[in-house]
């Protein structure tokens, strides 16, 4: 596989962002796309964009929000449209891994490093975003 991969955590109104090493070994945390309504996603595909080609990304891994019971709400139906738009824009496959827990998983690694708890939401899409990519990186696949 040519580029690197870049891991997405897609939320209402943020996107958690991360991206592989070279060799695909380890996510590194990037940054948290922000955006006033869920629905205002033109800046958030050309941040998007400008982040695949500065690290010429050639794979999207996508955090799919499966509930804890296994079934799919909203969020998942959301997802899939915004997986759409993403191959539709980029042309790159979007790969689904199940992220559940890894925001309680990213909350729990910004209070093992003493990040203050009205700090965390600053880093904590970017944080989830890092796990499922790692969690793709480290199991070569989806897992659900």
């Amino acid at each position: 596989m040519d580029g690197r991969i870049l891991g997405l955590d897609f939320g209402a109104k943020t996107v958690g962002v991360a991206v592989s090493d070279p060799l695909f070994v380890t996510a590194q945390s990037v940054e948290t796309i922000t955006r006033t309504s869920e629905s205002k996603l033109r800046r958030t595909l050309a941040r998007i964009g400008e982040l695949i080609e500065q690290f010429g990304v050639s794979r999207i891994v996508l955090g799919y929000p499966v509930n804890m019971d296994g079934s799919e709400g909203e969020r998942c139906e959301k997802t899939r449209e915004f997986r759409d738009m993403l191959e539709r824009r980029f042309g790159l496959p979007v790969v689904f891994v199940n992220e559940q827990l890894t925001t309680v998983e990213a909350d729990e690694i910004l209070g093992d490093m003493e990040v203050k708890k009205q700090d965390r939401k600053k880093y904590i899409d970017k944080i989830a975003a890092a796990i499922i990519l790692q969690e793709y990186l480290d199991n070569g696949t989806d897992n659900f």
